[in-house]
C-alpha cells in the first residue's frame, strides 16, 4: 500500500474543537498521506446553542462526506476518531471496511461514560425525566470531567436534546461492533475521567478483528484529552506508527 494511495480522516469528539486533535495533522501528512478533519455540526460555534437540534445522524452524515471524499481522491483511507468520534470511526468501519476503509484507531472510544447519567449507569433512568425538566447539561457534571485540558478544547455544556443524541448513539454502535473485522488500534488513558477503562477493552473484546490485528495501548499519564495532554507526543506517535506501519504492510504491533 503506497502512501500516496492513502488518506487519513480524523473525528473529533463531542463538544470538542479541532484542537483536540490537530496535533495529529502535521506527524500524519509527514508519512505522505492526504489527511482531513472536519468540523461535525454544531461544533466550532460560538455558542453550544447551535447543537440544539442536531443528532448524531447529522456527525455521522458530516464524517461520512468527508470520508467519501477523501477516498475518492486518495483510495484507502485510514480512520482515527476520538470520544466519541472513536464511534463513528467504528461506524464507517462496519460499513466501509470491505472498500476503501483500511484501518481505524479509537481514542477513549466513549462506550462506558463515567458519569453517573451515562447509558448503562447507576442513574440512567432519571435521563428521561432530566430531558423533560432541564434544557442544558453542564458537562463538567455529564462528564465527571474535571481535568483542565479537557475543558479548554469543548464545550462548557451541551443542550440536554444533544447528549440524548450522543447516548442513542453509543446504543446504536454497541449493535456494531461484532460486524467489525478491520486491523484497529484502541488507545485510553488511565487517568480518565470521562470514559471509563473498561471501554477499552470493550472494544477489544467486541469487535470481531482477528487478535493479531488488533492493539490495545494504555497511556499511564494521559486523561481523556489524550492528544494535547501530558503524553501527547506518545499518542500521537502510536498512531503514526500504526498508519505507517499499515502502509508499509507491516503487522500491528
Amino acid at each position: 500500500m503506497e502512501s500516496k494511495a492513502c488518506g487519513v480522516l480524523i473525528i473529533h469528539g463531542f463538544t470538542a474543537t479541532l484542537d483536540s486533535v490537530n496535533a495529529l495533522v502535521r506527524p500524519l501528512e509527514a508519512l505522505g498521506v492526504d489527511v482531513r478533519v472536519p468540523l461535525l455540526k454544531g461544533h466550532g460555534e460560538a455558542s453550544p446553542e447551535k447543537l440544539r437540534g442536531v443528532t448524531w445522524r447529522d456527525w455521522m452524515k458530516d464524517a461520512e462526506s468527508a470520508f467519501l471524499e477523501l477516498s475518492a481522491g486518495a483510495g484507502r483511507v485510514f480512520v482515527v476518531g476520538h470520544s466519541m468520534g472513536g464511534l463513528i470511526a467504528l461506524n464507517l468501519a462496519a460499513k466501509y471496511q470491505d472498500g476503501d476503509l483500511a484501518a481505524t484507531v479509537v481514542a477513549a472510544p466513549a462506550f462506558h461514560l463515567v458519569s453517573m447519567l451515562g447509558p448503562g449507569r447507576p442513574l440512567h433512568f432519571l435521563v428521561p425525566l432530566l430531558q423533560t425538566f432541564v434544557r442544558n447539561w453542564d458537562l463538567q457534571v455529564a462528564y465527571s470531567d474535571t481535568d483542565e485540558t479537557s475543558r479548554s478544547v469543548h464545550y462548557s455544556w451541551a443542550p440536554t436534546d444533544a447528549i440524548m443524541s450522543f447516548f442513542d448513539l453509543i446504543s446504536f454502535t454497541q449493535s456494531r461492533l461484532h460486524d467489525i473485522r478491520c486491523p484497529t488500534l484502541i488507545l485510553h488513558g488511565r487517568k480518565e475521567q470521562t470514559v471509563a477503562p473498561e471501554s477499552a477493552g470493550y472494544v477489544f473484546d467486541g469487535i470481531a478483528t482477528p487478535e493479531e490485528q488488533k492493539r490495545l495501548l494504555w497511556l499511564d499519564r494521559s486523561g481523556h484529552q489524550m492528544f494535547c495532554g501530558p503524553e501527547s507526543e506518545d499518542a500521537v506517535q502510536a498512531v503514526v506508527d500504526f498508519v505507517g506501519a499499515m502502509i508499509g504492510g507491516r503487522p500491528v504491533s
